[in-house]
């Protein structure tokens, strides 16, 4: 074979990663991150089957670069993660990840395989092509986004560009992580406009403008802090350099415009979180009262103390859920469900231990000690590089990694490394035959592209499928689904979690018969089994808990079985009020089939399950409501009364407390207050003009008939028909506007 068509693949592979961030594809679930990190992980097994080969066939690599101890350090946090995720919680898991990023010891090892090929193989031209791909494919990634912005802002349709759903999120399709890169692509387009001239050289200079825009764009407040902080550092440098009296003069002027702008923010602060402009609504209304905010340093705190109770192994790869899951309380925290802390240093130490963390710390500064080194010998790059790693730095405090920035921050440090390295490639010689067997060892390496990316490829595919076809064919939609987990994959557990989404929130409503039967029970075979293999997740045990609850009226529910998964869930995640309220489910069901003394007893215990768990959360509204309604059902008016004015005052505008308020002041028939619960639902659900209805009923309940007649009008042009489904209330409205004329 050619070895210099070999090595020219070679190259390429090295460089396909940048590619990426450019790729998504419609089809798949996830379609956003896992197919990056799917194709991702193929070309690191291509880029490792080719460079086994070149070894073998006596290609010169820069060996020499490895006797630098700084080049060590990727490899003993590799080593590190995989000790940690052996003595672990689950090292299956932790090695293959969750299905939509997939993270995970997989993923970090293809990182760091590609640091150390790019160190052993990198050149200046090299890495001078490298950022050239990676400049233009942000570039490319930031207008994308842009264009994004303004269909959302204009109403105008773009061509080939998908409308985003909330904050832009570009070709990553999440805010957070289209910031984090373009945070770190922007400091290599600053430092690649040296290189270029010209026109090129304009054409890059309005790249990173446009870069530092759409980071604006997306109100991530992580990113937007730490480029912030850099370019006041970078602010503060000019303002003390002495070399050049021009732009100290003009640094000086900036600095004072940036401390008047930062009081006048700070003096409006309150008025400009109102704003309208979401970035600047986000970063004004930053404190610990935030909700977002709030719920971030809980998770931290909390996180961090269950850490500590292991802290020099960690539990492994991919399972920062399990520590969340315990600590979980719904008063306190927003997200339902983490798999990340949301701060990157928090996670190494969760996962990896104290060492995994002290390593992560230690790359991240070995980058920022590079590009301080080059600085100091002349090369303004380094000033640069130092950013990128400050930024890198920072922003992984609030939010955390894809695939994509992980390779970017560590083949960045390599290719540094590489440029600042005089080694001389050299070629091993090692024995006869040896690119014979190179050949075949790359072969076998390459064989690995199929479980690593081709099969879960295809069961997401397939999953896809299954989601396609579970209203319209579920039958066909189960035969897809288990031809996807027929392969075997890591997909399992995920296919687990949109059964129970397909089944809890569509077919137990949308189907009927042997249908919604063949669903429950496939739901039901499904998370069995995974509960079986992954016996430490609350989520895979809470799901099944409720599509046990929610069995089909064909076929009888199994209360010991129900009973037998809830209390397995409360071990994993005491707090969860999803459970507590499933087994109190349990005694209301037997309560309302019987009668006298048993029914009373059933509703006793209910009321218990209940008050346990009032107690366990002191500051939830929603189960204080649940017992206003069980006391009312069972005839104790003061109590009912006691327990509603408690969730009352503990009501923090939460969609399920409201719902439950609303049945209790609808059964007393309090009207002022069940109009306060129905108007925070609508706020929460725009579009629904069902519930929009009942609102306008409720404004005529409570005398406020110009208001009722204003929504009954807006239901009548957004959705004809539906005001008419009830005649009497029409006809009651009717009069009432006669009378005022």
């Amino acid at each position: 074979m050619n070895n210099r068509l070999v090595t020219n693949i070679f190259s390429w592979l090295l460089i396909s990663p940048a590619f990426l961030a450019i790729i998504y594809i419609d089809g798949l679930l996830y379609p956003y991150v896992a197919p990056k990190t799917l194709l991702f992980r193929g070309f690191g097994i291509l880029s490792l089957a080719i460079f086994s080969y070149l070894i073998l066939s006596r290609y010169s690599f820069y060996w020499g670069r490895l006797k630098d101890k700084l080049t060590w350090l990727p490899g003993i946090l590799l080593l590190v993660a995989y000790i940690t995720s052996f003595l672990g919680i689950d090292f299956y898991h932790s090695f293959w990840s969750t299905f939509d990023r997939g993270d995970g010891l997989l993923t970090l090892s293809i990182c760091i395989s590609s640091f150390y090929l790019i160190l052993l193989y990198a050149d200046e031209i090299f890495f001078k092509k490298l950022l050239k791909v990676i400049v233009w494919v942000g570039m490319l990634v930031a207008l994308y986004a842009f264009l994004q912005w303004v269909q959302g802002f204009s109403g105008v349709s773009i061509p080939l560009v998908e409308e985003p759903s909330g904050r832009i999120g570009g070709t990553f399709g999440n805010a957070a992580y289209l910031a984090s890169y373009l945070a770190m692509t922007l400091f290599a387009t600053f430092m690649f406009i040296p290189d270029a001239v010209g026109r090129l050289r304009r054409v890059i200079q309005i790249s990173a403008v446009l870069q530092v825009v759409v980071i604006f764009l997306t109100a991530t407040r992580g990113t937007i802090l730490a480029l912030l902080i850099v370019g006041l550092g970078i602010l503060m440098y000019q303002v003390f350099q002495k070399n050049d009296i021009r732009i100290r003069k003009y640094a000086r002027i900036v600095l004072v415009v940036v401390i008047i702008c930062a009081g006048l923010f700070f003096m409006f602060r309150e008025k400009l979180s109102e704003s309208s402009y979401e970035t600047i609504s986000r970063i004004a209304s930053i404190s610990v009262e935030d909700g977002t905010v709030a719920s971030r340093l809980f998770v931290w705190k909390e996180v961090f103390s269950e850490a500590m109770k292991n802290p020099l192994i960690g539990h492994g790869a991919e399972h920062i859920d399990v520590l969340f899951d315990a600590v979980y309380a719904p008063d306190k925290i927003k997200e339902e469900w983490f798999d990340k802390s949301h701060n990157l240093f928090l996670d190494y130490f969760v996962q990896y231990g104290i060492f995994g963390l002290i390593l992560y710390l230690a790359v991240i500064f070995t980058l920022g000690f590079l590009g301080w080194r080059m600085w100091v010998f002349g090369d303004k790059k380094g000033l640069y590089v130092m950013a990128i790693a400050v930024v890198y730095a920072i922003q992984n405090f609030f939010i955390f990694d894809t695939a994509i920035t992980l390779w970017l921050f560590f083949i960045i440090t390599a290719g540094t490394l590489a440029i600042s390295s005089d080694e001389k490639p050299t070629a091993i010689s090692l024995f006869p035959y040896a690119r014979l067997v190179g050949f075949i060892g790359a072969g076998l390496i390459f064989i690995l592209i199929i479980p690593i990316s081709l099969s879960p490829l295809r069961a997401n595919m397939f999953l896809a499928e299954g989601y396609k076809y579970h209203i319209s064919d579920p039958n066909k939609a189960i035969e897809k689904m288990e031809k996807g987990l027929s392969m075997g994959t890591y997909a399992d557990l995920e296919y687990g979690y949109q059964v129970y989404v397909m089944y809890t929130e569509r077919q137990v409503n949308m189907l009927v018969g042997e249908e919604r039967v063949s669903a429950y029970k496939y739901a039901l075979n499904t998370l069995t089994k995974n509960l079986e293999k992954y016996p430490y997740d609350a989520r895979t045990a809470t799901f099944l808990a409720h599509v046990i609850d929610l069995a089909p009226p064909e076929i009888e529910r199994d209360e010991v079985l129900l009973k037998e998964v809830i209390d397995k869930a409360l071990e994993l995640s005491p707090k969860r009020s999803q459970l507590w309220f499933l087994e109190a489910n349990i005694y209301i069901r037997k309560g309302n089939v019987s009668s006298g003394e048993e029914k009373i007893l059933a509703y006793k215990e209910a009321v218990s399950i209940i008050g346990e768990y009032t107690r366990l959360l002191p500051e939830n509204s929603e189960s204080r409501y649940i017992l206003a309604n069980l006391y009312l059902v069972m005839g104790n008016r003061k109590e009912a009364t006691s327990w509603a004015e408690e969730g009352l005052t503990l009501y923090k505008g939460n969609k399920d407390t409201a719902n439950r308020a609303m049945s209790y002041y609808i059964a007393i028939e309090d009207w002022e207050h069940t109009l306060i619960f129905s108007r925070d639902i609508v706020e929460k659900t725009p579009g629904n003009y069902e519930l929009m209805y009942d609102l306008a009923k409720l404004y005529y309940l409570t005398g406020d008939y110009e208001k009722s007649l204003e929504l009954t009008n807006t239901i009548k042009k957004e959705k004809p028909g539906l005001v008419e489904t009830d005649q009497e209330f029409l006809h009651a409205l009717g009069e009432i506007q006669t009378n005022s004329l």
